[in-house]
């Protein structure tokens, strides 16, 4: 497993992060935080670009809780059939609207554990929502994360579980906000898992990585 860079290194890429793109977003389109946890449960195993192309005319019509349920899953699964595993996720939208409506007034908790009641919502998934709706300095590790933290040596781990601490624990607390995303952006643009572009790459003097390409 790669070292552990030290705090000063981790403070020097977070500050390159933050000049070149200091409010970074989520690439998932929504309009409120019931759309935003169906657009992140619908995520799983799909590109962000797939599931937006989805969701556009998904949340056209059923942007509530209320309206997906009058929807139905057979409706769910009309707009969302070009996703993976497109079945089992319509049914867990129908499921967690109708949790949504009967145990929280149609609206969606801030709470993780809340959250990870809901079903198809995992830790990653409540993460997500947490730092992108709620503003909180909540880590979703997904296979960018993983991989750019083990490769720089930010925030290594065996799991997502260790890396997800390992940015608790590592990157100083005036990044933590936007960490998952800078970490994201960097792993979907710049780290790629194949064909990482380490030429242009704003951290490539401080990185780990001993397979840098040119």
């Amino acid at each position: 497993m790669t070292k552990q860079l030290d705090y000063p290194t981790i403070r020097e890429i977070f500050r390159r992060f933050r000049a070149a793109d200091p409010e970074p977003e989520g690439e998932l389109e929504h309009v409120n935080a019931y759309t935003l946890v169906v657009a992140v449960a619908l995520s799983a195993q799909a590109t962000d670009v797939g599931v937006n192309r989805a969701t556009r005319g998904l949340f056209a019509v059923a942007d509530t809780p209320e309206k997906m349920l009058a929807l139905g899953e057979e409706g769910v699964i009309e707009h969302i059939k070009t996703i993976g595993l497109y079945r089992n996720k319509a049914k867990n939208v129908i499921k967690l609207s109708r949790i949504l409506v009967d145990d929280y007034g149609g609206e969606v908790p801030s709470s993780r554990a809340a959250l990870q009641s809901l079903p198809g919502v995992g830790r990653k998934t409540a993460n997500v929502v947490l730092n992108m709706w709620w503003r909180m300095p909540a880590q979703a590790v997904d296979t960018h994360i993983f991989r750019v933290g083990n490769r720089t040596g930010i925030c290594p781990g065996r799991n997502v579980d260790m890396v997800e601490r390992a940015i608790e624990d590592h990157i100083p607390a005036e990044y933590q906000r936007h960490a998952h995303h800078w970490l994201i952006l960097h792993g979907r643009y710049t780290c790629k898992a194949r064909k990482p572009a380490c030429g242009t790459c704003l951290i490539r003097d401080l990185c780990q990585f001993e397979d840098k390409t040119l």
